[in-house]
């Protein structure tokens, strides 16, 4: 299917972020509401340990939004000005300069790693010592880190296109599109690359499942439908990346829902009202989403009843919630990490980076869940472990 000939989109990214903005009467210019002022941080009686295992330092990101993406002990982390570097364990094994400015996260792999820019350039660089591998081109700027498994590399491009890279030469091997309303946010969602298939959310609340063979749509779910009456409140738009976990994958949606549906053909397990832009994670026995104003929720995983609601964090612009063993953690707009009990929500444990903002989702260090790492705005890597 073809992309609209005429698509208008509203950038959702950190600046308006810092603002405080979180809905998207805030992106309109000719919208009056009052900014909200952010929730002050009251003091907390600790029930865990949060501490430092290692920090490092990568550059500034700028408008962009850079994840970085960790494979065994090591960790690769981008900036605008086009540094890439590898961290084992904190050390800096290498640093190179891409040559151009990147606009998004990394992906890795043992043997790749690959970022993209503004003008739609695909980079993959040897992991072991940051030699350049190949080069390829995306339609349009590459806003979301690439994701890397096995002999594929997918990048998301800004025009909602995703393509499958051969993961030795940077051949295209299938490129997969559909039609996307007229008015979308502006957002760096990826996908979420599995063993058997790729999963991605799109502008109109769709899930869509793709075969990594050929690209081809194995399955396409509704997470959420527009409402509304005029454009603006009829955005209902996947802006991040959905969450595999077992049989289920699960997903939110801006002015919409969560759901999670059924891995092999699409059918929905349960869905619950909720507006998100930030995203969501799947713990042991809970769904953890971060809302629209900052709140964060827990549902059941299996069925979707509400557990428990933390509403301290208010227009602090949260990060994307990381299940963390027995916690869940969170980072906001001036760089503290905060650690909350899985069981009720509560503060269990909080952490300062380097005071700014934390937008990129953080990453799971090791296999045992217990550690992460968050990159902030101004470019510092802080990887911390939760007990």
């Amino acid at each position: 299917m073809n992309a609209a000939p005429v698509r208008m989109t509203l950038w959702l990214g950190a600046a308006l972020l810092l603002a405080g903005c979180s809905t998207i009467d805030k992106l309109n210019p000719f919208a009056s509401a009052p900014k909200v002022k952010p929730a002050e941080l009251a003091a907390i009686k600790p029930s865990a340990e949060l501490t430092k295992l290692w920090q490092a330092g990568i550059g500034n990101s700028a408008e962009f939004i850079f994840t970085p993406a960790v494979v065994g002990n090591s960790v690769y982390a981008a900036a605008k000005d086009g540094t890439l570097a590898r961290f084992d364990d904190g050390r800096q094994v290498w640093r190179i300069s891409a040559g151009q400015v990147i606009s998004g996260g990394v992906g890795a792999s043992d043997k790749l790693v690959v970022v993209g820019t503004a003008k739609g350039v695909v980079l993959a660089f040897h992991a072991a010592d940051g030699r350049p591998a190949w080069q390829a081109r995306a339609s349009s700027e590459i806003l979301a880190a690439p994701a890397v498994a096995g002999d594929l590399v997918a990048v998301r491009s800004g025009d909602a296109r995703i393509f499958g890279f051969e993961a030795t030469d940077g051949k295209r091997r299938w490129v997969y599109q559909r039609s996307t309303p007229a008015l979308a946010l502006r957002s760096p969602v990826g996908v979420t690359l599995t063993d058997n298939a790729l999963y991605a959310g799109f502008p109109g609340g769709k899930l869509v499942a793709v075969a990594l063979n050929n690209g081809a749509a194995l399955w396409e779910s509704t997470v959420a439908l527009p409402r509304g009456v005029t454009e603006l409140e009829r955005i209902a738009d996947v802006a991040s990346d959905p969450v595999v976990e077992g049989r289920s994958v699960c997903a939110v949606a801006y002015q919409g829902r969560a759901a999670c549906f059924d891995t092999g053909n699409g059918n929905l397990q349960w869905a619950r009202d909720i507006s998100s832009i930030n995203g969501l994670d799947i713990g042991n026995r809970a769904l953890f989403v971060t809302d629209e104003k900052g709140a964060v929720h827990a549902f059941d995983r299996n069925s979707g009843a509400t557990l428990w609601k933390q509403d301290k964090l208010l227009m602090r612009a949260v990060s994307r919630p990381l299940a963390v063993g027995r916690h869940v953690a969170i980072a906001d707009f001036q760089g503290v990490v905060h650690l909350l009990s899985a069981e009720d929500g509560s503060f269990a444990a909080r952490v300062t980076t380097d005071g700014s903002a934390v937008v990129a989702p953080p990453r799971h260090l090791n296999s045992a869940n217990d550690s992460f790492v968050v990159q902030t705005k101004n470019g510092a890597l802080h990887a911390l472990a939760a007990k």
